[in-house]
């Protein structure tokens, strides 16, 4: 017998790693010496630049979001859900990412499926400035059902040791700042697909009014990446404490920031809340369950001191964000949302 026979066909394997390659390279930048082929990758990194430097790292996948991406037989935006979940955690720390690998593991390798998997990502690490330097392909056969396969991310950066965002420094007084979410990103889609696909029998093609497309297209809207817009607010004023709102809601991951002693105030209302999550809630999920689930509109969560809140909402503004502020910091512990 041959591998083959088993169901892993290597020729194919190196004919997608050829397509990644020259898909990769486009958005390679002057410091990848080399990239995808390789046994690793080199990117250049000048310590200069720095005075004590730092490497960050953040790992993430898709969850299952890639059911509706197969279900609707559309790959070409989880590839940007894969990037942003991992670079959005890097620049919490104030990081600037430098690269990013991905593992892309499936039953029977299908090389147009995956490269539209990977313009997805490449069109991420575009919008992040984080070029695809490596990764792994895998075929695994009778380990994935046939047709679907599943997604992982790694993403590098540096950030200065003395220039590290890390909350130490909040204050009661301090204002909370929201940077509003495209939609679900992706979290809570177990969850989703159980109440909206199976409890209430609703198709992909449906058009629902209230979110103005069909349900699929809502579901699979690409998380959004905050990198650019952050990194450059993080360059012009105090930025105290940075937090993703990803899987735990706003109270589970704001919590992750706070100081001993430090309590964050929601205020609910302060900012608009996507149809789609209204619509979660109406379809037979408690309000309790969607803050701790969802992010209810709020994907990314700066604090800073109140005197630079309104110049942060204008800059967030010209970067392309709307921002919000939807809070304060108070003297106790964990997360309030005020209002529910």
């Amino acid at each position: 017998m041959r591998y083959k026979d088993a169901g892993v066909d290597i020729e194919r394997g190196e004919r997608f790693s050829e397509v990644v390659r020259s898909l990769a390279k486009e958005v390679y930048s002057p410091r990848v010496k080399r990239g995808i082929g390789g046994f690793c990758s080199l990117v250049e990194f000048d310590p200069s630049e720095y005075k004590r430097p730092l490497i960050a790292a953040a790992t993430d996948g898709v969850g299952t979001k890639l059911k509706i991406a197969f279900a609707m037989g559309r790959l070409d935006t989880v590839g940007i859900d894969l990037v942003a979940m991992c670079v959005n955690d890097l620049i919490t720390a104030g990081a600037r990412p430098l690269f990013f690998l991905d593992y892309f593991a499936t039953s029977r390798l299908d090389i147009e499926k995956g490269r539209e998997v990977m313009k997805g990502i490449l069109k991420g690490c575009e919008e992040a400035g984080c070029p695809l330097v490596g990764g792994e392909t895998a075929e695994m056969p009778g380990f994935y059902r046939e047709g679907e396969f599943d997604l992982a991310g790694f993403a590098v950066g540096v950030v200065e040791a003395e220039e590290v965002i890390d909350g130490r420094g909040i204050s009661p007084g301090d204002a909370v700042i929201g940077l509003a979410s495209s939609g679900l990103h992706s979290n809570g889609f177990s969850l989703v697909r159980r109440l909206f696909l199976e409890e209430k029998g609703m198709r992909l093609e449906q058009w629902v009014e209230e979110l103005g497309c069909p349900l699929g297209e809502e579901l699979l809207r690409p998380t959004r990446i905050y990198v650019r817009s952050v990194l450059g607010l993080i360059e012009s004023f105090p930025i105290k404490g940075i937090a993703h709102i990803t899987g735990g809601g706003i109270p589970g991951n704001l919590s992750r920031i706070l100081p001993p002693g430090r309590r964050a105030v929601v205020k609910k209302g302060k900012w608009p809340v996507p149809p789609i999550f209204s619509l979660i809630e109406k379809a037979g999920v408690e309000e309790e369950e969607m803050w701790r689930t969802f992010n209810q509109g709020i994907g990314m969560i700066l604090v800073c001191s109140p005197e630079t809140v309104d110049p942060i909402i204008r800059e967030a503004g010209n970067r392309g964000e709307r921002a919000f502020l939807i809070g304060e910091i108070t003297e106790g512990e964990g997360v309030e949302i005020e209002g529910m």
